[in-house]
């Protein structure tokens, strides 16, 4: 199937690695012109390199959590390919605790990277969406949306108010046409699964080996996800052969989440 990806310009945030470097590979391969984004400079060229440095890829470093960045990002986009078509908003997951352990500094954090940054950028797409005729924002939060996990309670919650921002939008663009979905990974091998693992091991005081056993014992398909497997999915919602769906908080979790929605 033809998913209609071909020419479209799309702006997808803190994607350097893992599912969002996952993501940009995916719609490069479907022929999309491409700004991907990471803190750094360094860390942007081996990703392109990575990528083989194709003609439709374009990068912007800087902290998209700050306001003024996240506007530039934008910018660089519309400059780059002559409009939007598609924004994907991600970010670093905030640290690893539990409510005692953690500082007001860590909730404003977490607050700034998992719900304010995807406000910024969408605030400044929004006039440029509104010109495309096949307009998709995607979040991209976390399974403990819908399954919140002991330890995790800055993701659970933040990510949750991300989740409510996005259905909130889908209703209140759907009078421009514009679409908005968000993605809710599971297990997937990336370095903040390792992150997560290693504050395991250590709260834990046990072993790699041990966590991922009870890890993927919780999962029904018994592994952990690929990020190319997140990035398919993500390719999909934003394309025009999703066209009629919105308002979706969709799991790609292998099962883990047991509710029935």
């Amino acid at each position: 199937m033809d998913l209609g990806l071909k020419g479209k310009k799309a702006a997808v945030a803190a994607s350097s690695k893992g599912i969002g470097l996952a993501i940009v590979r995916i719609l490069l391969s479907e022929g999309s012109f491409v700004l991907m984004n990471g803190r750094d400079n360094q860390t942007l060229e081996k990703s392109r390199n990575q990528l083989g440095y194709p003609d439709n890829l374009r990068s912007f470093a800087g902290d998209i959590t700050k306001k003024e960045t996240s506007k530039n990002f934008i910018e660089k986009a519309v400059s780059e390919f002559g409009g939007l078509d598609i924004l994907i908003t991600n970010t670093a997951g905030p640290v690893s605790g539990k409510f005692e352990d953690l500082t007001s500094e860590q909730w404003d954090d977490a607050i700034s990277k998992c719900l304010k940054s995807h406000i910024f950028m969408i605030e400044n797409a929004l006039p440029h969406l509104k010109n495309s005729k096949s307009p998709s924002i995607l979040t991209i939060t976390s399974f403990t949306v819908k399954q919140p996990l002991s330890n995790l309670i800055l993701s659970n919650s933040v990510r949750a108010a991300t989740a409510g921002l996005t259905k909130s939008l889908a209703n209140e663009f759907g009078e421009y046409g514009i679409r908005v979905n968000s993605l809710l990974p599971g297990w997937t091998r990336t370095t903040r699964m390792e992150e997560i693992l290693n504050s395991r091991i250590k709260a834990n005081k046990s072993t790699l080996d041990h966590e991922l056993s009870l890890l993927t014992s919780s999962i029904p398909m018994g592994r952990l996800a690929d990020p190319d497997e997140i990035g398919k999915t993500a390719a999909f919602l934003v394309s025009p052969a999703a066209s009629y769906i919105t308002g979706v908080m969709l799991s790609v979790d292998g099962g883990f989440n047991q509710g029935l929605f």
